[in-house]
């Protein structure tokens, strides 16, 4: 890091709620938020922030053919900058990904085009990736560098790097990053099942993310977005600064592969950890998406790095499930609170053990393909 960057708002939609309050409040107990849908487990808004998309979907004509992927996206980034007290029209930079974009709109679309045999007029601009950017910039009202990007379930940590990139180079002063994701579809819950990852069964905890011991795939989809604000050098509302970025990508033996012993893992966590000695990481909030290998592998990969002297390790997997591309940043949001507050927030149905401070947290990522992600945010 040449420099260091701030972190000065972060702001989510998700099961968890619509303020860093309810968030926090949430992570706080042991009670996770999944439910049985049409025979399938999944994660979704409550129903107040399901009543704030509905309002801001009405508030204007053009949002009205807009998927939910971008309407949370929206959302999200109006708290952020009213949060990071930016300016109106300040011409700041976006980058915000999505694993999987526009997917209810796409298959409504596709529905209608096999009923009809005709494509609707907004089939193709509704539903191309650019918009939840691009979206996002009209809605708020700002002249600086658009880009979205889909890089699987790392896509928000791509953003962030992306926008830390940015910033270290001096062509933004500022930049909100971040990743939406609306996958609660049957066509996309059918990809998932037919992977053989999901969970089948509704147990006390559905999603046995980072536990070593389960004998089934337990990955469950969840829905939600959240964005960061970041900026140059340390402020007077810094929540958290990025001290070190991480990323690698292994060579794809298969479409979905990830080597046994999360070889991009260990490469993108070093790489963050930079010269910091790794027995001065507090806390890992992992990726662990809840799936026998995949767990396995990142496990594997933290053992390698940190030895004997394993950090704290946490997740929010089990509480929400997997909400693919905006997952990442979701962990940065869990990792910057347990930095303000100054408490850990474990995994109920394992003994981990606690931090006795919390000064470095290390936040990983990964997507299909092995293209992993490491971002150190520090106190």
């Amino acid at each position: 890091m040449l420099q260091p960057i701030s972190i000065t708002a972060i702001a989510s939609i998700s099961p968890l709620g619509i303020s860093a309050e309810q968030v926090w409040n949430n992570y706080r107990t042991n009670q996770h938020h999944i439910t049985l849908k049409n025979d399938a487990l999944v994660s979704e808004l409550p129903e107040e922030a399901k009543a704030e998309i509905l309002k801001l979907k009405a508030s204007d004509l053009k949002y009205k053919a807009l998927d939910d992927s971008v309407l949370f996206a929206i959302y999200s980034a109006r708290q952020a900058v009213k949060q990071a007290n930016w300016p109106s029209k300040n011409n700041f930079g976006i980058n915000i990904g999505s694993s999987r974009g526009a997917t209810q709109l796409f298959e409504s679309y596709y529905d209608s085009f096999l009923n009809r045999d005709k494509a609707e007029t907004l089939s193709s601009p509704t539903t191309t990736l650019g918009n939840i950017s691009s979206w996002v910039a009209h809605d708020l009202q700002t002249q600086g560098p658009e880009i979205s990007h889909s890089i699987t379930c790392s896509t928000a940590l791509h953003a962030l790097l992306n926008g830390v990139a940015w910033l270290q180079a001096g062509l933004c002063k500022t930049f909100l990053v971040g990743g939406s994701e609306a996958p609660l579809t049957p066509f996309t819950i059918a990809q998932m099942q037919a992977l053989k990852i999901y969970a089948k069964t509704k147990t006390d905890y559905p999603c046995l993310a980072l536990d070593l011991n389960k004998s089934k795939n337990t990955m469950i989809l969840g829905e939600g977005a959240a964005m960061a604000c970041l900026e140059q050098g340390l402020q007077s509302n810094t929540l958290a600064v990025i001290t070190g970025i991480g990323y690698a990508t292994e060579v794809l033996q298969h479409n979905v592969s990830l080597s046994t012993n999360g070889d991009c893992f260990v490469k993108s966590m070093t790489m963050a950890l930079g010269k910091l000695n790794p027995d001065d990481i507090d806390v890992i909030v992992t990726h662990t998406p809840g799936t026998i290998k995949g767990d396995l592998s990142e496990i594997n990969a933290i053992n390698t790095v940190f030895c004997d002297k394993t950090p704290a390790l946490t997740t929010n997997k089990w509480k929400f499930g997997h909400t693919l591309g905006a997952s990442g940043m979701l962990s940065v949001e869990l990792a910057v609170l347990m930095l303000q507050h100054q408490t850990f927030i474990s995994t109920p149905y394992l003994n981990t053990k606690q931090p006795e401070k919390l000064q470095h947290i290390l936040v990983n990522a990964v997507g299909f393909g092995g293209n992993a992600v490491s971002i150190l945010l520090s106190k």
